[in-house]
């Protein structure tokens, strides 16, 4: 029978939109199926930062009375300020293994955006660049960290058979922290010299003080990625529920701020104990349980994942980029948490792929996020 797309109208249909990619991957052997729960909150527009600066619409894809696809369409305000007006987004892609379920939901998702007056369309994102984004072209085979997306191998053929066509590449590096070994000698020259020639030291942040050195992450993030592609800056709400999603994977020993000795902010780390590992044991739900994994979280989680390293421009010349990756081979030498992740990474951002290469880090994953005029 024929796919027949429909937006998202009831509890039921959201029900059903959260629920696919369970019943998708539930097979596979290295994906992590995130907390109900938070799913659910996630796409509350009481809740969701987007919905003060945007707008979406979910849709499912039906097939003989049985959801086989979804996607959502969006857009964001803050994304035109920084970019200009006409483009839209869409996200949450998930579908079954057959030709005919794509193309529909990228039609119902480009019709909603002719609609709010876009021509173009980027994506998968959700619901920003700042959330989970792109689809999975290497590293099945590994178990995702927080915040990244994984996909079969043939989400990516299916995107290319309907006729997306490439926007960016994004690279996840593997870094093996406790191995300083693997980090070329002028690295730990340049973080020798931060404190003494630019008077300037990395402090911890705290669980009290988090939401105030959220603006600090802020300052750093609006200005060091103001040029890369997709960039949208934090406002203040979206803050208010990084802080507080932040809260939940919270360790003192991986937030980082870099300051001069008069208090100005010059970088920030963000460094995210990789929450996967437990919810692979939650599977999903809380009851009866998974919080019990949830509370013994800090002794079965053994990765990272780095998440943000930004300098402002001012400072950008000082070593203090050196001075934090050498802070994050330190705290790995005293700490669980021995290797981890690095991204992303835009295919496009030569300096931050040389910086990897110089601290021994591979390439272990890419995504790809797809365009197409409408």
């Amino acid at each position: 029978m024929s796919v027949v797309v429909r937006p998202v109208s009831s509890w039921r249909d959201r029900r059903e939109f959260v629920e696919l990619p369970y019943r998708l991957h539930s097979n596979s052997p290295v994906w992590v199926p995130p907390l109900r729960l938070e799913r659910h909150i996630f796409l509350l527009r009481s809740q969701n930062p987007l919905f003060s600066h945007g707008d979406a619409q979910l849709f499912l894809a039906w097939r003989d009375g049985r959801v086989v696809g979804r996607i959502s369409a969006q857009y964001d305000e803050q994304y035109d300020a920084q970019h200009g007006g006409g483009t839209g987004m869409f996200g949450f892609l998930e579908l079954e293994d057959a030709p005919d379920i794509l193309p529909p939901l990228l039609e119902a998702a480009a019709s909603w955006l002719r609609a709010q007056g876009r021509a173009r369309m980027i994506g998968p994102m959700d619901f920003t660049m700042n959330d989970e984004c792109g689809v999975l072209l290497e590293g099945f085979e590994r178990m995702p960290f927080v915040k990244q997306p994984w996909h079969p191998p043939y989400y990516a053929a299916r995107c290319e058979e309907a006729g997306l066509a490439k926007a960016v590449d994004l690279f996840m590096y593997e870094l093996v922290i406790s191995d300083r070994s693997k980090i070329l000698p002028i690295v730990f020259k340049l973080a020798e010299r931060v404190q003494k020639r630019h008077k300037i030291t990395i402090r911890r942040m705290s669980r009290r003080s988090l939401r105030r050195d959220m603006d600090a992450f802020a300052a750093v993030y609006n200005e060091a990625w103001s040029e890369n592609w997709g960039f949208v800056p934090y406002t203040k709400r979206d803050l208010d529920a990084y802080a507080q999603e932040h809260q939940l994977v919270f360790d003192r020993n991986w937030y980082m701020v870099a300051e001069t000795e008069d208090g100005e902010t010059a970088a920030v780390a963000i460094t995210v104990p990789d929450i996967n590992q437990v919810l692979l044991r939650m599977k999903g739900r809380i009851l009866p349980f998974g919080w019990v994994h949830f509370l013994r979280k800090k002794w079965i989680i053994d990765r990272v994942r780095v998440g943000f390293l930004g300098v402002k421009h001012a400072y950008q010349h000082t070593g203090v980029a050196a001075a934090l990756y050498v802070e994050h081979f330190d705290t790995a030498s005293r700490t669980p948490q021995k290797w981890g992740e690095m991204g992303w990474i835009l295919e496009t951002n030569h300096n931050m792929n040389k910086a990897m290469e110089a601290m021994g880090g591979r390439v272990v994953r890419r995504f790809r996020v797809y365009e197409r005029a409408l």
